[in-house]
């Protein structure tokens, strides 16, 4: 089997890929650092190859599709994405379109590219990584990266159901971790002021469960329960306790 990584230089990308690795599953492994990926490739004990490239533009994104198309996918996991916290009109226009083109436009473009050629072959795994953020009404001091992530989450579960009607063969799933432990907190701007899972926890129970074809990734105990809890407060309260956690970990 072979798999295609994006923002794999650091947190639960990297993570993914040694734990895929230890399954002697080979890897494509896209991010910009390349010093952090040859890094990474140097570790790990399969076949790797390091794509560097920026998929916060569209035609980059379109490109790695071109140069991968004839490698037989057969696990693409859409990792890469950064958020902000800070008032919205005080975050910097650019910043915001580059979380959307990364959050959200590069993973619909690999999403749709891929899972084309896997319905070809009536057999894949896509994981797209949204966020428990992703569950909740909006994110005020984080508008524009949690409503990023609600978006994919909305559309994997969208092309799940379809495949489901399909009995497709390919399954895609959606990973929605709480606070983890990775470099996001530091582009982000924030600092956790509860307990964060570690990221390769978060990973291996992510490659384990995509495995299973689960669609709705949540890992740990608390996040679940926070989930089943949450359908019973309105918006306006969810969106009240969202921001008190924002401004709390504005640093």
């Amino acid at each position: 089997m072979k798999a295609l990584i994006t923002g794999a230089s650091s947190g639960i990308g990297l993570e993914m890929a040694k734990y895929l690795a230890s399954m002697k599953i080979e890897l494509i492994l896209v991010a910009r650092s390349k010093e952090k990926l040859e890094h990474l490739q140097e570790q790990l004990p399969t076949k790797t190859t390091i794509i560097v490239m920026d998929l916060s533009v569209e035609q980059k994104v379109k490109e790695l599709y071109v140069i991968t198309k004839d490698q037989n996918i057969d696990i693409l996991i859409n990792n890469a994405g950064f958020g902000y916290c800070g008032d919205f009109d005080k975050d910097e226009i650019a910043t915001d379109i580059s979380m959307i083109e990364t959050n959200i436009k590069a993973v619909h473009i690999l999403t749709k590219a891929y899972l084309r050629d896997m319905i070809k072959k009536n057999r894949g795994y896509i994981l797209n990584v949204s966020s428990s953020a992703g569950f909740l009404p909006g994110g005020p001091l984080m508008a524009t990266y949690y409503a990023s992530k609600s978006y994919i989450l909305s559309l994997t579960e969208a092309i799940h159901y379809e495949l489901k009607q399909r009995k497709s063969n390919v399954s895609i799933s959606c990973l929605c971790p709480g606070p983890v432990h990775t470099n996001f907190n530091r582009v982000a701007n924030v600092e956790f002021k509860v307990q964060a899972m570690r990221a390769s926890t978060v990973a291996k129970y992510a490659i384990d469960e995509l495995f299973k074809k689960k669609m709705l990734i949540i890992p740990g105990f608390k996040m679940q329960c926070a989930k089943f809890f949450s359908r019973f407060l309105s918006d306006k309260v969810l969106l009240m306790i969202t921001y008190r956690i924002q401004h709390r970990k504005i640093r």
